[in-house]
């Protein structure tokens, strides 16, 4: 039998997380012996035969039309950034070849970044690594420094836990936002090697992953409890970077005249830079 695709993979995944009611379908009597629903439930509720459906999960049929997938999307309540996800899968680009070039940063970013003393920045790749970050930020949590994974971090890290008020929340959120990022290539090893990295530090990071859940960040609130100023209740916002193939800005900032913009500040005075102290602490 042919393996399966990433897109037969998907599909499987999705399917299992739904149940009869949850598209109206009857669940009927006795034990059903499969997560989910049924593959010839999917079939029936997308339009297409159940051994056209058959095929696509067991990654006989790589092909499918956009039609078949939109169906398939609605059969299975995809929301429009799974539905993206889905064609994403279907039509894979090549991961070859581009990394090194789409991890320069330039220069005016980071001019740009320097230039806000009460604003946490960090440049990210499209694998969440972080690119670049301003002094305030580095001063926020030291794991945003050069070179850093910002989604390995949160479950390699124990420091990590306490920093994120809802930490979980935020774990399953940024495992999303990494497959909606970074799984859309074929032959990715960058992306290979931190999914390994991942799930071989936490298992928790390999419950999310498989869940094959997919995110797109835009704006929101973190609770953080910084071990030096406090509590502190920050508003984010993620800007994509054009042209920079995949590279994004997350801004950080706290409401004018709160206790959290007064910790702000307090983080802005000399010596709050933490880059050095982290360098130093991984070399103990």
């Amino acid at each position: 039998m042919t393996a399966p695709s990433r897109l037969a993979e998907y599909l499987k995944a999705r399917r299992e997380r739904l149940r009869p009611e949850d598209v109206g379908l009857t669940a009927g009597e006795g034990t059903r012996r499969v997560a989910g629903l049924r593959r010839e439930e999917v079939a029936i509720l997308a339009g297409v035969s159940t051994d056209y459906y058959l095929r696509i999960e067991q990654g006989r049929d790589t092909n499918p039309s956009d039609q078949v997938l939109d169906a398939l999307a609605r059969a299975l309540k995809l929301d429009p950034i799974a539905t993206d996800y889905l064609h994403s899968l279907a039509r894979p680009s090549s991961g070859t070849d581009t990394i090194d070039k789409d991890d320069v940063v330039h220069e005016s970013v980071r001019w740009l970044i320097d230039s806000w003393p009460l604003t946490a920045a960090v440049i990210h790749n499209r694998y969440i690594d972080v690119l670049a970050s301003n002094a305030l930020a580095r001063a926020l949590n030291p794991n945003y420094r050069d070179g850093v994974n910002s989604v390995v971090s949160l479950f390699v890290d124990a420091s990590e836990r306490d920093f994120h008020t809802d930490w979980e929340g935020l774990a399953a959120r940024s495992v999303a936002l990494l497959r909606k990022m970074a799984d859309t290539r074929t032959g990715d090893d960058r992306l290979n090697t931190l999914v390994a990295e991942g799930s071989a530090g936490s298992p928790l990071f390999r419950q999310f992953w498989d869940r094959q859940d997919v995110l797109q960040v835009g704006d929101g609130v973190h609770l953080l409890r910084h071990p030096l100023v406090g509590d502190l209740t920050l508003s984010f916002v993620r800007l994509p970077l054009i042209g920079t193939g995949g590279q994004s800005m997350f801004l950080y900032s706290a409401e004018p005249g709160t206790p959290s913009a007064a910790a702000l500040q307090r983080l802005t005075e000399p010596g709050w830079d933490q880059r050095d102290q982290a360098g130093a602490s991984n070399e103990v």
